[in-house]
Formats: structure tokens, sequence, C-alpha cells
């Protein structure tokens, strides 16, 4: 799929379209778990007195995003008995993993994490495991709901409502904990997953023309051409279409938010560690902080429409690496609110501008024949280096201290940074070898 850099700006009528809301509504549900079991998750860990290496071991969770891949085929081709036929190939799986997110997040409110870490872990890996289920049909969803031209927007859109859920889940959770308890925090994010369940018995299944495969033969031959359709292909398909320097796309996607992920599972223990309070945070670093990145967002989406999308991936990494920098001067000017904001308005910026240019280049790579499974292993990549090094990030911190932490965060985006104008000035080419 191939978006046109050419293209006009598109105008406000294209946010009121149905197609439009409703990937608002599934972004806000995309996005309401992921931070429960990130950054909000580990200053509820923080709160409760554990040690920073053992919250930093909490973004192996993301390993569920990291690998979504693995069952992402099943989803693209395995139906649901009784929700396929009520719902639908995509809003099936949809309802299915928004249902197991709201009740694990519902148990997770009740389960101590002193006193059953062990439990509290398993708990929190059957969240991320349906978030990331989700984000497999989201994606597929949203691409197969609209043509290439508005994919901009989509992704916009998409983020918008990832952003709005950040907010609800960071600074309202954060919020709730200060004035009531992290269990009545997360007891009221899954009830916040009514949301998506809403939007999914009230949005229409996408229609894609797709050529019905059928499986004959002897079960042991049935299983045979499955996984050749459901997961070979998709890959040999990516291969077939960029050649070798698919290989180059790949660590590319790999190095793209390494940076990011690095810090992001440190911040908020990094400001309660120098003295800002939960409120604080919830106001700055939640509440402005989602503003600041929907703005980023926006700019993205427009910027995309207008200049292409390979000119985006060189501004993008280097606002994601040089923005971490901020948290560097935060370590010596101190809890001081006025720094907490000009930090925070440059990293979410750059997240909402990158978040957004990124899934519209993922989005561009992909062949409609194989939509879940494709982007589902794109954007697995993109945070599968990230929460493997992020999982060491309290050891870092712990060795160099925070300035050093941050000044090692900043030099991993490097690689991406190169390797974008390396990826930018192919993109075009690619793709239109691709399609021919």
């Amino acid at each position: 799929m191939k978006a046109d850099a050419t293209a006009e700006s598109p105008g406000w009528r294209y946010y009121l379209q149905e197609k439009v809301l409703v990937i608002f509504f599934l972004g806000f549900s995309a996005g309401l778990p992921f931070l429960l079991v990130y950054s909000t998750l580990s200053a509820w860990l923080k709160d409760a007195g554990l040690q920073m290496s053992t919250i930093s071991t909490f973004a192996w969770l993301g390993f569920a995003y990291s690998l979504k891949f693995v069952w992402a085929p099943f989803i693209d081709s395995i139906p649901i008995p009784f929700l396929t036929r009520w719902l639908g190939r995509r809003r099936s799986w949809l309802l299915l993993a928004q249902l197991a997110i709201g009740v694990a997040l519902f148990v997770m409110a009740s389960t101590n994490p002193v006193n059953a870490i062990g439990v509290f872990a398993v708990v929190a890996l059957v969240v991320a495991f349906s978030s990331a289920t989700q984000d497999i049909v989201i994606d597929a969803y949203r691409i197969e709901s609209a043509e290439v031209q508005m994919q901009g927007v989509l992704a916009a859109s998409y983020q918008y409502g990832y952003r709005v859920a950040m907010l609800v889940a960071g600074a309202g959770a954060l919020y709730i904990a200060q004035y009531g308890s992290w269990t009545l925090a997360y007891t009221v994010m899954s009830a916040c997953m009514l949301v998506g369940i809403a939007t999914t018995l009230w949005c229409k299944e996408p229609v894609v023309n797709l050529v019905p495969v059928l499986y004959e033969g002897a079960v042991p031959k049935r299983i045979a051409l499955w996984f050749k359709h459901a997961v070979a292909d998709p890959f040999i398909d990516f291969f077939q279409r960029f050649g070798q320097f698919a290989l180059v796309v790949i660590v590319f996607i790999l190095f793209f938010r390494l940076s990011d992920y690095v810090l992001g599972i440190l911040a908020n223990p990094f400001y309660l560690d120098i003295g800002f309070s939960k409120a604080e945070i919830a106001s700055v670093a939640k509440i402005y902080g989602v503003i600041v990145s929907l703005i980023g967002a926006g700019a993205a989406g427009w910027t995309v429409v207008k200049y292409g999308v390979a000119r985006c991936l060189i501004i993008a990494t280097v606002l994601i690496a040089c923005t971490n920098l901020f948290f560097a001067v935060l370590v010596y000017v101190g809890p001081e609110v006025w720094m907490l904001t000009v930090t925070i308005s440059a990293d979410n910026f750059a997240m909402g501008f990158g978040g957004t240019v990124f899934i519209a280049y993922l989005s561009s790579l992909v062949n409609a024949s194989f939509t879940a499974t494709q982007y589902a292993l794109m954007s697995s990549l993109m945070s599968l280096l990230g929460k493997f090094t992020a999982g060491y990030s309290g050891n870092v911190q712990e060795a160099v201290g925070w300035l050093g932490f941050f000044l090692y965060a900043a030099a991993l985006g490097v690689p991406a940074i190169l390797l974008s104008i390396v990826v930018a000035m192919r993109h075009d080419d690619l793709l239109s070898a691709g399609d021919d």
C-alpha cells in the first residue's frame, strides 16, 4: 500500500466520517491497557516499595506486543465459533480480546503486588497478551476499512484515540491512586474497556475482496496448506516484494523507537524519585502531555499527506532521539514544574509525531492479502529490541545514575537516525517496484 505524497491536505470533513470516528474509539481501546502494564504499572510498583531493577523487568511484559506476529496468522484465518458468524472476522476477535482485557484488569486491581507478585505478574501478562491481540485486529481493521489515501488520516485518528486513552490510563489512574487507591484506579480502568466493547458492537465489518482458501484432503495436508497460506506466504510475499532491502527495513523497524522504550519504563519512577508528586506527574506528564502528543499526531498526519512518509521518517527519528536529552537537563534543574513542562512538551510532541508517521509507514508496506499477519510482524519488530533492552534499564540506571541513563537512552537513537536516511531514499522506489 502506498501513500500519495502529492495528495491535498485532508479537510475536517474527513475526520467526521464514521470510519474515522470508529478508529478513534478503537484507538482509545488500544491505548488504555498499554500504560496499565507499562509506566502506570511502574508507578504502582514504585509506590509499593519494589526495587528499580524489579520494576524494570516488568518491561518484558511488552514481549506480548513484540511476539504478536506468532499468533497473528490464527487471527487472520481462524473463525471463532458463533462470534465470527455473528460479528464477522475482525469484530469477533476484537470483542473477545476486549472482554479478556476488562476481566484481567479487574482481577489485577484486587491483587497485591507485594504479597502476590507471581500472581500479579501472570494477570498482568494476560492483560498484555489480550491487548496485543486487540492491536493485531485493530491494525488490520484500520487498513482494510479505507483506501490508501485515507491511511494517514486514519493513523492520526487512531493516535488521537490512543493518546486520550493514555490520558485516562496515565493521569486518570494516578489521580485516582493519589486520592483513592491503586485498587480503585485499576477497577475504574477495567470499566473503561466498555468504550471499546461498545465500539466493536456498533461498527461495521470491513469489506475485503479476498478469494476464499479451501483446505482439502487429509488432515495433515489441510494443516500443511493452512500453514503455507496463513504463516509462510505473508513472510514470503514481504521478501519477494522488497528483496534484500527487506532486511534493512527490518533492522530500521527494530531500532525506530529503541531509545523511547528504554527511557519510558523508568519515566514515572524518575519523576517520583527526584521529588514530583503523583498529582504533578498526572497534571503535566499525563494531561498536558497528551494534549501535546495530539498536536504532534495532527502535525504528522498533515505532514505525511503534504510531503510523503519518507521525509517524515527522518524528522521523527531525530525528534525521538534528541528529546531524550531534555530529561538529562531535568536531572540538573530538579523538581521544577516549568522544566518538567518543557521536557514533556518536547518528548510528547516527538512521540505523537513519530507514532503517526510510523503507522503510516508500516501501513504502506502491507499487502492487503495478509493484512493482520504482515502488520503484526512489523509492529512487533518495532518493540522487540526496545522491550528487551528496556528490561535492563533499571540495572543501567543503578550503575550510572539518572544523568548517565538519559545520555545512554539518547545515544540509542543514533542508529535509527542513520537507518531512516537509507530507508527514506529507497522508500518510494521500493513501493513502486512492489506494486508492479
